[in-house]
């Protein structure tokens, strides 16, 4: 007599930058002989409204989104909903969101903290969705942003002071950083003069940014340290070797108190994305949420919507900050080099017309008043917008 069965229901979502994965797991312990058995699983409704989002009471642009669930194997992409938002105060005034795509709404007002709001959401189907009552957390601002660099690299942390109404917190951060690639270069092949010319200002390839985003939840309670000081919280671990502090680095990060249901949410949606679905994990049916179905309360909704106001601080490393910094082999600047050989006037086009090799180095000859000839490289190793962007961020500090 043996356990046979094991049935997994899995479900997931477009969530941030990617997919988030829900596992809705069914166990059905089978006991009987030991020939295959193949179970007639029933087709199930997983469409299921996913909402998130923290909402900045003070005009900062915020976003709320909006998915479907749907099963992984699924050929079919459901899309997002499309919906009318809109926040509506004890007061009877609303504050619609603004449909930016994607399923994305953007809140961007300054709106009294002292109310209380809920939320509403509108499907094109006809469906109404609304939040309890939400009242808007007052963040503290952020106490400290630091970095310390160690044997391992460098560790980016924050320390900030919770209180009665601020015992939970959760951050997310936006990076960029500038780099180089592996073989600069100021010359591009001009097609019209057939000659080497200097990149324009806007066409250069030497320096470029990159961003990134936190792919998981980073979150704390005040409660467990001395006076509510949350101390020297770690954000980013950067190890050695890595690029992102090769040249200059800025990351941006916010801060937003949320309540404990919240907390419990995004702790429980973090350890299940992380986890993809172990069957240990809880299900998305017993996740606390503080949305409902009008008419339908015991129709399914999965997420949590907050308010509050969202407190932000950016940080710069530079690289003299942190030297010594080796940067590790790139795989994308794998055996980039400048050619030994140079290519003369009258090969430009042959050898740089198609744009897949590109100028490098010119090469001069005693005597002769102009260029004879540049040494050339790949243009994978030359041209850092391969890999980024080389618009300069407005807020960019060199």
């Amino acid at each position: 007599m043996t356990t046979r069965g094991l049935m997994l229901d899995a479900i997931s979502f477009d969530f941030r930058a990617g997919q988030l994965c829900f596992f809705v797991v069914a166990l059905s312990f089978i006991i009987g002989c030991r020939e295959p058995y193949s179970p007639e699983i029933l087709p199930k409704d997983v469409k299921v409204l996913v909402v998130e989002g923290y909402l900045d009471t003070e005009g900062l642009p915020s976003i709320l989104r909006l998915s479907f669930t749907k099963n992984l194997d699924a050929e079919v992409d459901e899309g997002f909903p499309e919906a009318e938002v809109y926040l509506k105060a004890d007061s009877g005034a609303e504050f619609p969101l603004t449909d930016i795509g994607n399923g994305e709404f953007e809140f961007a007002q300054d709106i009294p903290e002292e109310m209380q709001y809920t939320l509403h959401i509108v499907t094109e189907e006809g469906k109404t969705y609304t939040s309890e009552k939400l009242s808007p957390i007052l963040t503290p601002e952020i106490a400290e942003l630091g970095f310390e660099k160690d044997e391992e690299g460098v560790e980016i942390f924050i320390r900030t002071k919770g209180g009665q109404n601020a015992e939970y917190f959760m951050w997310d951060y936006e990076e960029i950083y500038s780099f180089r690639p592996a073989v600069p270069t100021y010359f591009k092949y001009d097609a019209a003069s057939k000659d080497i010319v200097y990149l324009e200002e806007n066409e250069r390839t030497d320096i470029c940014y990159r961003e990134g985003t936190n792919e998981e939840l980073i979150s704390e309670t005040s409660i467990r340290f001395q006076e509510d000081v949350v101390f020297r919280k770690k954000l980013i671990k950067i190890f050695n070797g890595d690029e992102r502090l090769s040249m200059k680095y800025s990351v941006l990060v916010s801060q937003r108190a949320i309540s404990k249901d919240a907390e419990e949410f995004w702790r429980i949606l973090n350890k299940n994305s992380t986890e993809l679905g172990s069957i240990f994990s809880p299900l998305p049916s017993i996740m606390p949420s503080n949305l409902r179905q009008e008419g339908n309360p015991d129709a399914p909704v999965i997420g949590y919507v907050s308010m509050g106001i969202i407190r932000q601080q950016r940080l710069f490393i530079s690289l003299r900050e942190v030297m010594p910094w080796q940067v590790a082999d790139i795989p994308e600047y794998f055996q980039c080099q400048v050619s030994d050989d140079t290519i003369p006037i009258s090969a430009y086009e042959e050898f740089f017309g198609s744009g897949d090799f590109v100028p490098a180095t010119p090469i001069s000859v005693p005597g002769v008043p102009y260029i004879v000839g540049y040494q050339g490289t790949e243009r994978r190793c030359a041209d850092c917008t391969l890999r980024g962007t080389n618009v300069k961020p407005d807020f960019w500090d060199d």
